[in-house]
Order: C-alpha cells, then structure tokens, then sequence
C-alpha cells in the first residue's frame, strides 16, 4: 500500500469516527489493523487454494476411473415388453428397478411371468406370459352323457334327449301318466274301437301359458299321457300340464345357479337377466361388464378421468395437495411432485416429494389376503426404505403393508368387503441415510368395490 492509500484510508476512517463521536485512531493502530485484515486475507487465500488444489486431485481421479470404465450403452432402459394377447400390462416404467404385471381378460389364465422386474443388466426377469383360454370342459361339467363345448369364459352343454338344463342336470318332464280303465263307458269304448292299437283322447282346450293340454294315447284299455318339455301333470287330472318353475326348483344345483344373477321363469323353461351395466353372455347364464369408459358411454367432463367399474363407472378428478409450507405440480394426469423448498425452509423438506394416485375396481366380497398394489422405487439414493400405511385405524381395518423385497413394498386386502363401498387406503414410502430422511413419497390407493360378486 503505498503512502498516499494510507493517507485517505486515515481520513475516511477519521471521517467515520467522527460521525460516531470517537476520536481518530493513530497511524500505528490503523498500521496495526491493516496487518491483522492482512493475515486474515493471507489465510483465506491458503485455504482456498488447498480446496482448488483437493478438488483438481478429485477430478483428476475422476477422469481415470472413467476412462478406464467400458462405455455404458446410451439405452438405459430395459426393452419394451407386449401385453399378451387377450391380456393387459400395467406399468411403463422401464428403467432398472421397476416392475411390470401382466392380468388375463375374463375367461383366460396366466401362463408364465405374473410379474417382471427390470434389472440392473438391461434385461427383464422371468419369462414372457400368455393369456391361455381356459378350458371350462376339462371338469367335465355336463351331467347325464351331455357334450360339452367350451367357449371364451364359459361352456355351453348339449344334452341328450330326455334331459335338459346348463349342465343336462334337469330330467325333461315329459311325464307320463298310465291309468288302466276299469269302466263301463271305457270298457265300450275300447269295445267300439276294436281292431286298433290305440285311440287319442283329445284334451279340454286351456287359456294360460302356464297350463297347456297333455297329448293322451290309449291302448288296450290303458291311457299314456305326456306333457310338452317344461311341463309335468300335477295332481290327478291327467289332462292337463303345469309349467315347471325352474329357478325355484333348480335355484342352487350342483353345478351352481342356473344364472349368475336373476332368473326368470317362462313358458316352458326360464330365462337369466343381469343388472344395469351387464351384458348376459353367449351362455345364457352369467353376466360380463360393460366398459362404459371404452365405449365412450359415460358423462365425465374433459377434466375428470374415467374409472370403470364392475357395473358402472365412476368420475374422478386428481387435484394436488394443499400444504401450507408446499406447493405441487402435477406431472402427469395420476401423479403430482413438489416444487424445489428453499434452502432454510425445514417445514418444506419434510413435506411429500410426489403423491401418486391410483384406481382399482373389484368384485363384492373378494377373497383375501391378497395383494392389491406394489409400491418400488427405481433408484435407492440413502442406505434404508421404509413402508408403512397411512390413514390410521380406519385403512387397518381392511389393509396392512407388507415388504416384499428390498426395494418393493405391497398392500395387502386383509378382509373382504362387500359392496358397494370405496376403500382408501395411502402407502407411504421413506428413503432414509443413516437415519436421516431424504425424501417421503406416497400412493394414494382408491378401491371401488361393486355391488356384485361378478
């Protein structure tokens, strides 16, 4: 510093104590200054250079370790997999960690890989499923020497004559009445039509299609009487056939219900119905949902997500979270993640990094445990994940989480629930390092459960 810089720092610094009421400090107390702002510069000079120093060694051995490195493929995902045909995939993800599941449609069954994990190696594991028809015949549910003929998630039976029903399992009432005549007036007319095998008797006319006449035949003094199928002679009037009611009489047999749902009594036979949202299949008997969101059958506005569900649908609208230290933005139609917290905002960090949404539709009174959604992360940042429930006694009483594997938690149906009833249930999933959270993501779970068990 030269004299005349001494100089004018002396006048500014009097200047300052001046306005404060102090007196001026001497040349050597500000000489005294100036060495101590010296050596405290000197130090944080050193200091800086050890750090460039210690981070050029640091980059240096970076660049080594990666020239030495083979080159990673710039694919980093593991390749794409197919549904199966007459099946669905669910899950897009295809980056190291994540799963994908595969379901059948209605009347298939699985062979193969349920579930395939994306590995670290670019290749899937497991194998890659089909969806088989299932083969209703192979128990051989026809009944009395009836074919069976299998179709897509049903059979239909063909009886032999003299026996009816969905499993050939009701005898055709073709009923016969033999009645030996010991009168006179019979006796004559036997007499008057000598030389015959037989004479018909024909029935008084009838009015109601539940009542219909039996065709008689008389031979050598004996009458026969039958009735049309689906009719059968009640009582001792022989001329006359009752219709049989089949949903009362076969209402559970052993092959099951005559239908899934409602059965109607008819003329002569019967006839199944099934509820709004159901078509009646090829069968006759059960009943096979209508996808009203497919079919563009539904009401739900351009910002509302269509839901089917066992007989109907339902409109759901994803809104992000509301917390007071946190503000979201969705990302996609399902999912919201948390804008970038400020570097001393404690309350910010400890909220949600994302919150996921899904919807499940299931029958009433599905059986458990089973497992209804998996929850994985991709990539372990820390050293521990954590799973657990959210929602308190009310979600416990209907679901528990349980780890699958290291990376992968699921929640599990505990207990059946008969619908209708919506369930929520929210998994929560923690990424920790030494104990210290590092980030909170949860999935919101919605389950809506039909009022029907098909």
């Amino acid at each position: 510093m030269t004299r005349s810089q001494v100089v004018m720092l002396l006048m500014s610094v009097c200047q300052l104590s001046i306005m404060h009421g102090q007196d001026c400090p001497s040349r050597q107390e500000l000489q005294n200054s100036l060495r101590q702002v010296h050596k405290l510069l000197s130090a944080h000079e050193t200091s800086y250079v050890q750090s460039l120093r210690t981070l050029r060694k640091k980059i240096n051995l970076l660049q080594t370790s990666t020239a030495r490195q083979p080159a990673k493929p710039t694919n980093v995902t593991c390749p794409k997999l197919e549904a199966p045909a007459n099946g669905k995939k669910m899950g897009k993800v295809l980056l190291p960690g994540h799963e994908v599941h595969f379901l059948c449609d209605l009347g298939y069954e699985l062979v193969g890989s349920e579930t395939r994990q994306c590995k670290e190696s670019l290749t899937w594991t497991g194998q890659q499923p089909v969806c088989k028809d299932i083969n209703e015949c192979a128990p051989s549910p026809c009944m009395n020497g009836g074919t069976c003929e299998n179709e897509v998630n049903g059979f239909v039976c063909i009886c032999v004559k003299g026996w009816g029903g969905a499993t050939c399992q009701t005898p055709v009432p073709t009923f016969f009445i033999t009645i030996t005549n010991t009168s006179a007036a019979t006796a004559a007319g036997a007499a008057g039509s000598a030389g015959s095998a037989g004479a018909s008797v024909s029935p008084p006319a009838t009015s109601s299609p539940l009542v219909r006449p039996s065709q008689c035949t008389q031979t050598q003094g004996t009458t026969h009487c039958t009735c049309e199928p689906g009719y059968t002679i009640t009582g001792r009037d022989t001329s006359v056939c009752t219709d049989i009611d089949e949903c009362e009489l076969f209402h559970m047999g052993q092959s099951g219900r005559l239908c899934v749902h409602t059965c109607v009594n008819t003329p002569g036979g019967y006839r199944c119905t099934c509820p709004v949202g159901y078509n009646l299949t090829r069968d006759g008997r059960n009943c096979k949902d209508v996808d009203e969101c497919a079919n563009r059958q539904h009401n739900c506005t351009r910002d509302q997500l269509c839901i089917n569900t066992y007989g109907g649908f339902q409109c759901v609208k994803v809104e992000c979270p509301r917390i007071r230290n946190a503000t979201y933005v969705k990302t996609s139609p399902l999912r919201c993640e948390r804008n970038p917290c400020p570097v001393d905002n404690r309350a910010c960090s400890q909220a949600p990094n994302s919150m996921s949404y899904h919807y499940l539709s299931v029958v009433s009174n599905l059986s458990a445990p089973r497992v209804m959604f998996r929850v994985s992360a991709v990539r372990m940042m820390g050293d521990t994940l954590r799973f657990s429930l959210l929602g308190g006694s009310r979600a416990r009483r209907h679901f528990t989480v349980q780890r699958s594997d290291r990376q992968t938690g699921q929640l599990m149906l505990v207990s059946s629930v008969q619908g209708p009833a919506t369930l929520e249930a929210e998994v929560e999933m923690s990424e920790l390092e030494k104990r210290v959270l590092l980030g909170r993501y949860i999935t919101k779970v919605t389950i809506f459960v039909s009022p029907h068990e098909f």
